[in-house]
């Protein structure tokens, strides 16, 4: 046994970033979440402005 390491004591420390694989697991799906939803928003205001545009040239072509 090496010098100044008592019995019963592990050699190794205890890895305090356990967590950090699940903690890295929750971050990815947070971010694929919000990914998401910036699809989302991106689709909803790509057919928004598709529909103004489809409007104004209703009522152009309309107009007197």
């Amino acid at each position: 046994m090496p010098e100044g390491i008592p019995d019963g004591i592990p050699i190794e420390a205890p890895d305090e970033t356990s967590d950090a694989p699940s903690a890295e697991r929750r971050h990815l799906a947070a971010e694929k979440k919000n990914q998401r939803y910036v699809w989302w928003y991106l689709a909803y205001f790509l057919f928004g402005i598709h529909i103004v545009a489809f409007v104004m040239i209703y009522a152009i072509s309309h107009a007197k």
